[in-house]
């Protein structure tokens, strides 16, 4: 086994500027070295990100190297998808501010749609249950999903379906019923306030907030009804 005297002669080290003499070694401390043969100095290169991933435009400025690479195109929408569910709209959005042609763009998304890796219909569906869980009503909801690259047509279609099932009175509800213990022993007046601006900023319409205010808020006396 070689011994500690023959790793040192065949690895000298020497001792950055600034740091103590040899005698801290000798008392147990750590003292920064480097190798001679280091070509940094001793300080470990950086990587940087590949163009075209997360490391480009937006990130650092830097667009990718060729705006017509597919293959540049294609990983970077895969990175983007690794790291949230994306509906196409917001992907070829974000494809785009990185810097890649739009046509590009457009041929890599079509191919991910192809695949089932970008999935308009089921994106929307999980935005809706997202929204619900929120508190939102079906005008929020839509809104939401918009924000976030969902085409306006099917963002209608899917909410539309939401509220004949009677999700958005449940959640119109459930709002008044957060309010109603939030608000507890304050004049009734100024618990409707709260609730109505609630109703609103979550975009439930204004005949369910009156419902859902007359049947939880009917009382005097800062209590929740049943």
């Amino acid at each position: 086994m070689i011994s500690v005297e023959e790793f040192l002669r065949a690895n000298p080290v020497r001792l950055q500027d600034g740091d103590a003499s040899g005698s801290v070694a000798a008392a147990g401390g750590r003292s920064r070295f480097t190798r001679d043969d280091t070509s940094h100095g001793g300080r470990p290169e950086r990587t940087m990100p590949r163009r075209g991933g997360f490391g480009s435009r937006g990130s650092f400025g830097e667009g990718p190297e060729d705006p017509r690479d597919g293959d540049a195109c294609r990983e970077a929408a895969l990175s983007l998808l690794d790291a949230a569910p994306r509906s196409s709209g917001a992907l070829s959005d974000r494809l785009k501010r990185k810097g890649y042609e739009e046509q590009v763009v457009a041929d890599v998304v079509d191919g991910l749609i192809r695949v089932g890796l970008v999935d308009d219909e089921r994106y929307a569906q999980s935005m809706v249950r997202y929204c619900l869980s929120r508190h939102l009503g079906e005008f929020g909801t839509i809104r939401e999903m918009t924000r976030k690259g969902v085409d306006r047509a099917l963002a209608v279609r899917v909410a539309a379906e939401a509220a004949r099932n009677g999700d958005f009175v449940e959640s119109a509800y459930e709002l008044g019923r957060v309010v109603a213990r939030r608000t507890v022993g304050m004049e009734r007046d100024r618990r409707l306030r709260r609730f109505w601006s609630a109703g609103g900023r979550k975009g439930h319409a204004p005949d369910l907030i009156r419902q859902v205010a007359a049947d939880v808020f009917h009382d005097d006396d800062g209590c929740e009804s049943d």
